[in-house]
């Protein structure tokens, strides 16, 4: 992510990234005001950050939107996979995320199992 930032009278600070699957600038903050690293528009975002080591990732790979994890207290996670290194991270979902995309990720086990739903038919 490229990050921008810039100041006016009141210095308030806007940073801004790129998105690396749709190009979309967008802003580090959501609609909220909460910090985000990942595009509203695609749920796409960078391998900035190496979680497994807690620095800086040299990667800087894209990461894709995989799945929709659930917290025990209802908050809504993006699960991404880096495309280059394959490292998992989750991201909090921001208040002005494609919903579309948010609830199709959701939905996915249910469509698409595992194991032919003909099983149940024998239970």
């Amino acid at each position: 992510m490229s990050n921008h930032t810039t100041k006016n009278n009141n210095t308030l600070s806007l940073s801004t990234f790129a998105c690396a699957w749709c190009g979309l600038t967008v802003s580090a903050y959501a609609a909220d005001g909460t910090p985000r690293n990942h595009c509203p528009s695609c749920l796409h975002s960078r391998h900035v950050l190496d979680h497994v080591e807690g620095g800086p990732s040299d990667c800087e790979g894209r990461m894709s939107p995989i799945a929709i994890a659930v917290l025990r207290t209802g908050d809504w996670r993006v699960i991404h996979r880096c495309v280059r290194c394959d490292e998992l991270t989750s991201n909090p979902v921001c208040t002005d995320d494609n919903q579309l995309i948010l609830m199709r990720m959701a939905v996915r086990p249910l469509a698409q199992p595992p194991f032919p739903l003909e099983a149940f038919g024998t239970l």
